[in-house]
C-alpha cells in the first residue's frame, strides 16, 4: 500500500472520529437549533438538497433550514437575501446551519476538509480543469473557506479548490481545521448569502414568468364591451 493510500485511510479515520465526536458533543445545540427553526420557520427543519460529491456523483446534503420558501414571483436562486430569516442569518454567519453535515461526513458523502459542495447546476459551467475539484470528497470546510469564505468570486474559489487538490496532505487538513475554528469564532468573511452578482456565481437563468392563460375562442369582449359570443 502506498503512502498516499495510507494517508487517505487516515483521512477517513479522522473524518469518522471527528464527525462522531462532533455529533455527540453538539447534540444539545442540534436539539435547541431544531426547536428554534421549527418555531420560527415551521417544517421542514432540515434543508435537503442534491449536491455533487466525489467524482461528481450526487448525494443529499443536510443543513438546518435558514430561509422561507420562495413566493410565486421570486426566483429561487436570486432571492436569498429576501428569503433569509433573522434566525437563518445568524445560523449562517456562525456556520451553525452546517452542523447536520456531520452526518454526511459520517456516512462518507463528505469529508471534514475538502472543496465545499456547490450546486449541481454549476457542473456544466466548469472547465475540464475546474472539474478536478471533484477528485476529492467535498468538505465541511476547505482551503477556499479559510481564504475568503463566501466573500470571494466564484472563479477564485474554484482556483483555491484546485490548489487544495494539488497540495492535499493530512497536515494541510489539520491546518485548515485550525484556521476554520478561528474564522468561525471571529465570524470573519461570513457573508450570509452568495447571491451578490459581483461574486460571479453562474446561477441558472432567471425563471420566465408564465404567459397569461389564452382566452377561449368566442369569449373575447367586443369593442362595445359586450361578449362576442353568439346568443
Amino acid at each position: 500500500m502506498t503512502k498516499r493510500s495510507l494517508a487517505r485511510l487516515a483521512k477517513r479515520a479522522m473524518d469518522v472520529t471527528g464527525a462522531a465526536a462532533g455529533l455527540a458533543l453538539c447534540s444539545p445545540a442540534l436539539a435547541v437549533i431544531a426547536v428554534l427553526v421549527r418555531r420560527n420557520m415551521g417544517s421542514p427543519v432540515i434543508f435537503r438538497q442534491t449536491r455533487p460529491g466525489l467524482g461528481g456523483r450526487p448525494f443529499v446534503l443536510y443543513k438546518f433550514r435558514s430561509m422561507r420558501a420562495p413566493r410565486p414571483d421570486e426566483d429561487r436562486y436570486r432571492s436569498d437575501d429576501q428569503r433569509l430569516t433573522r434566525l437563518g442569518r445568524f445560523l449562517r454567519t456562525t456556520s451553525l446551519d452546517e452542523l447536520p453535515e456531520l452526518w454526511n461526513v459520517l456516512r462518507g458523502d463528505m469529508s471534514l476538509v475538502g472543496p465545499r459542495p456547490l450546486l449541481v447546476e454549476y457542473l456544466d459551467r466548469y472547465t475540464p480543469d475546474e472539474r478536478r475539484r471533484h477528485e476529492v470528497p467535498p468538505g465541511l470546510t476547505g482551503w477556499a473557506a479559510v481564504n475568503g469564505r463566501n466573500s470571494i468570486p466564484f472563479r477564485e474559489r474554484i482556483a483555491l479548490d484546485l490548489w487544495y487538490v494539488d497540495h492535499w496532505s493530512l497536515w494541510l487538513d489539520l491546518r485548515i481545521l485550525a484556521l476554520t475554528v478561528v474564522k468561525v469564532v471571529r465570524r470573519s468573511d461570513a457573508a450570509a448569502t452568495e447571491s451578490d452578482p459581483a461574486l460571479g456565481f453562474p446561477l441558472p437563468p432567471p425563471r420566465q414568468p408564465a404567459p397569461p392563460a389564452p382566452e377561449a375562442v368566442g369569449e373575447r369582449t367586443g369593442a362595445e364591451g359586450v361578449s362576442a359570443r353568439a346568443p
